[in-house]
C-alpha cells in the first residue's frame, strides 16, 4: 500500500448556527470510522474562533474516500446545514515525510 490520502476539511458555520453544525458533524464520525478505507477520522473545532472545525482524515486510497463523499450520511449532513455554513474547504494531501 502507498501513503494514505489525507484530507483537511475545514468547516465554518455561521455564528448563530455553531450548535447545530457540531451536532451533524458529530454524527458523521462513528458511521464514517467503519467505512471501508478509513484510517483515521477525527474533528476538531477551535479554541479561539468556535465556528471553526476541522477533519482531519486519513484514507488508505481516493478511491475509497470519493465512495465516501458520496454516501448517504453527507448528503444527510449537506440536507440539515443547508443554510447553515459559512465556508466549507476540502484539501485532498500526501504526505511528505
Amino acid at each position: 500500500m502507498g501513503n494514505p490520502l489525507i484530507i483537511v476539511a475545514t468547516i465554518e458555520a455561521k455564528t448563530d448556527k455553531i450548535a447545530l453544525v457540531k451536532q451533524e458533524l458529530v454524527k458523521l464520525i462513528e458511521p464514517t470510522r467503519k467505512e471501508a478505507g478509513c484510517i483515521q477520522y477525527v474533528l476538531h473545532q477551535d479554541n479561539e474562533q468556535p465556528e471553526v472545525f476541522l477533519f482531519y482524515e486519513r484514507w488508505e486510497t481516493r478511491e475509497l474516500w470519493q465512495v465516501h463523499m458520496g454516501n448517504e450520511n453527507l448528503k444527510a449532513f449537506q440536507e440539515a446545514t443547508d443554510g447553515a455554513l459559512a465556508n466549507f474547504t476540502v484539501h485532498e494531501m500526501t504526505q511528505v515525510d
